[in-house]
C-alpha cells in the first residue's frame, strides 16, 4: 500500500510525454526540482473521454498564471503518447483537446499511478488526483476526486498562491490578504 504524506518526499518520477509542441520527450520531477519549480502534478483517468477534456483544457487557459507562479504543470494519465498526440490534434470542439501549453506524461506501466496512490488496479486508470510538489521535492498538497468531479483550476492556484506565502493562511484566504 502507498503512503503519501504532505510535508514528506515526494515519489520521483520520468515519463514518456507529449510537448507543448507536439513532440515526443521526457518529464521528471528531478529535472524540474533542479530547475527550482513548483510542479503541479495532475492525474487524470483516460483521453476521449467527458470530464477529463474541460480540466485539461482549463489547466492550459491558465498556464501562463502558473508560470508566473514558477510552477509547471504536468497532466498524466494510463493513455500511450500516442494517444496523447491523437487528442491534442483533435480540436476541442469535436471532443479533442487541440494545443496544450504544457506535457501530457504518458504512465502507460501505471507506476507513478501507483506511487502516487490513484491507480484504480482493476480498470487500470488513475482517480482524479492532483499533487503540489515544492522545489525541493516536497509535497505540499494533495487531494483526489471522484472520476465523475472535474477540479476548479482558480483554487489549485489559490492553493499554490497560499502555500508559496509560507505562512499561515486561514479559510477562504485569497491572494493579497493578510496571512495570520
Amino acid at each position: 500500500m502507498v503512503v503519501l504524506q504532505v510535508g514528506k518526499p515526494a515519489p520521483k518520477f520520468k515519463m514518456d510525454a507529449v510537448l507543448p509542441d507536439k513532440t515526443f520527450g521526457t518529464v521528471s520531477l528531478e529535472e524540474l526540482i533542479s530547475g527550482q519549480k513548483w510542479t503541479v502534478l495532475f492525474f487524470y483517468p483516460m483521453d476521449f473521454t467527458f470530464v477529463c477534456p474541460t480540466e485539461i483544457t482549463s489547466m492550459s487557459d491558465y498556464y501562463e498564471d502558473f508560470h508566473d507562479l514558477d510552477a509547471e504543470v504536468i497532466g498524466v494519465s494510463t493513455d500511450t503518447v500516442y494517444t496523447h498526440l491523437a487528442w491534442i490534434n483533435t480540436d476541442r470542439d469535436k471532443n479533442g483537446i487541440g494545443p496544450l501549453q504544457y506535457p501530457l506524461a504518458a504512465d502507460h506501466n501505471q507506476q507513478v499511478a501507483r506511487k502516487y496512490g490513484v491507480l484504480v488496479e482493476e480498470e487500470g486508470i488513475a482517480l482524479r488526483g492532483l499533487f503540489i510538489i515544492n522545489p525541493q521535492g516536497e509535497l505540499q498538497y494533495q487531494v483526489v476526486h471522484h472520476q465523475n468531479i472535474g477540479r476548479d483550476v482558480e483554487e489549485v492556484l489559490r492553493v499554490l498562491q497560499a502555500l508559496q506565502t509560507g505562512k499561515l493562511c486561514p479559510a477562504n484566504w485569497r491572494p493579497g490578504e493578510e496571512t495570520l
